[in-house]
């Protein structure tokens, strides 16, 4: 279904309510006009909403899965392959992460249901019975040194394996006891924690056999009681869930007492490495990007009626599951990336933590050189020109046009509107009645890995630093935006008084 431009022969301007924000008073036939000075606070998010993963098996190495440019991808060597563990006091790595914070980086993931803190100096490669894996002191404190350099504070999980439960099954908090005396002697902070990675899945997770929700509602309690007693400034998220089945429902009943913030992870589908089936060719389609609120809809409905007023985060999400598609590390899963972000957080979504920083194909940075992918430029333009004053744009989400608002960051009375075309063939006009800069992001293909900024492709330069992102000078008046491109709009001189 295309959108009309052109309403040849008519008098007036479409109907349509757009609140105030919105008026086609003296807007061109199929024009729709803005008046950001009017566009009403809506909302606000977290000043971390936009943070990142990095999977605990990153920090201790092993297996994760196979980005399919590797060498070996295409040989049967299965879905996974092995990493050494990640140096994270690479200079270009903390570089460019600083530069999205303030942020978080959620250090989880289904490995650390089954990682043992092995607290000594002298840490065995073995893992004690109970235990898959071994997270040594020296690698905490390399994690804590990252926190602290880029600004991000720690979201993270604790091992709930066999090797952390008592004669009847029942879960003890040693490791997380060990974990959290370690963080503070280090200098570090752990922000917030979930129980475990996906209870949902427990029985690929590392739990005990016959895990249900009457085993995770006890192992909660416990857990929320230990961290409120031992560790009070700490967030308690959950139930951590992948899912809207009634088994997630089931979860997030018997925690949702405990909790401070609920959290879930969404992906839109699986990627093809574990049989999903999505496509190039849908992942422009309205279908596809409404997801995001579908997703959403049952956990905020059981947050409204279990634990009414406490804030959503999402703690994991990326365009697949599985490490993502082949196409998720290419321009064509932005449009996914930002409208994600501007729908969570019109909705009042507090933390969105995007799985992951530099892991698989849906990592913001290629694992191999931290060259930054097309989602890392997004992100860095989101982070510098969207605040957490959430506003009413007064366009609805409709085929082709999608309009996020925000107060512009550090810019008093400043308005950032995130314009995203995502129809691959039509041209949409917006009326604005200030001058403005605009920072439009394409590529030459799609599915390019690499992304121009108005006109101009992004680079590190010669010594690895990031470039200068300027934005292109716009006057008041029609402002057009050709098919698949998605582009920030900054109005410092918007006088918007919620801003």
């Amino acid at each position: 279904m295309r959108r009309t431009h052109h309403l040849a022969g008519r008098t007036e301007c479409a109907i349509l309510v757009l609140s105030l924000a919105l008026s086609c008073a003296h807007a061109a036939a199929g024009e729709m006009s803005l008046d950001p000075a009017r566009m009403p606070r809506i909302g606000s998010v977290d000043e971390r909403f936009q943070s990142y993963n990095i999977e605990m098996v990153e920090v201790t190495g092993g297996p994760f899965w196979r980005p399919y440019a590797a060498p070996d991808a295409g040989a049967d060597r299965g879905l996974f392959s092995e990493r050494r563990p990640k140096d994270l006091g690479n200079a270009r790595l903390r570089n460019l992460a600083r530069a999205l914070s303030p942020a978080f980086v959620r250090v989880s993931g289904t490995s650390a249901n089954t990682t043992y803190f092995d607290d000594s100096n002298a840490a065995s490669p073995t893992p004690p019975p109970g235990f898959e894996s071994v997270l040594t002191r020296r690698q905490w404190q390399g994690v804590v040194d990252f926190s602290r350099a880029v600004d991000a504070p720690i979201v993270t999980s604790f091992a709930i394996g066999a090797g952390t439960r008592d004669a009847h099954g029942v879960w003890k908090p040693e490791q997380a006891r060990t974990l959290l005396a370690a963080t503070r002697s280090m200098g570090g902070r752990i922000a917030a924690v979930e129980l475990m990675n996906e209870p949902d899945l427990a029985a690929i997770g590392g739990a005990p056999d016959g895990y249900d929700a009457a085993a995770f509602g006890r192992d909660f309690a416990a857990f929320s009681a230990f961290i409120k007693r031992e560790a009070p400034g700490v967030t308690v998220l959950g139930p951590g869930t992948i899912g809207a089945s009634a088994a997630a429902s089931d979860l997030f009943a018997v925690s949702a007492h405990g909790i401070d913030a609920a959290s879930y992870h969404y992906y839109g589908t699986a990627s093809k490495r574990c049989g999903g089936q999505e496509t190039p060719e849908t992942a422009l389609s309205e279908d596809w990007l409404s997801r995001t609120d579908q997703a959403l809809s049952p956990y905020r409905a059981l947050r409204d009626r279990l634990a009414p007023g406490k804030p959503i985060w999402s703690t994991e999400t990326a365009e697949a599951a599985c490490g993502g598609d082949p196409w998720s590390a290419s321009f064509l899963d932005t449009f996914r990336y930002l409208d994600q972000l501007g729908r969570l957080a019109r909705a009042g979504v507090q933390i969105v933590m995007h799985n992951t920083l530099s892991a698989s194909d849906y990592g913001l940075l290629d694992e191999q050189t931290f060259t930054p992918r097309p989602n890392y430029w997004a992100a860095l333009l989101w982070r510098r020109l969207m605040g957490t004053t959430v506003l009413d744009s007064g366009v609805p989400v409709q085929i082709g046009l999608h309009v996020y608002a925000h107060c512009q960051r550090e810019t008093p009375g400043g308005v950032t509107l995130l314009v995203i075309n995502n129809d691959r063939s039509n041209t949409q006009m917006l009326t604005l009645p200030n001058g403005s800069e605009r920072y439009t992001l394409d590529a030459a293909n799609l599915q390019d890995v690499a992304v121009r900024l108005n006109g101009t492709r992004l680079s590190l330069d010669d010594s690895g630093e990031l470039p200068h992102l300027t934005g292109m000078k716009v006057e008041a008046g029609t402002v057009t935006f050709a098919p698949a491109t998605i582009t920030f709009i900054a109005i410092p001189g918007a006088g918007n008084g919620a801003c």
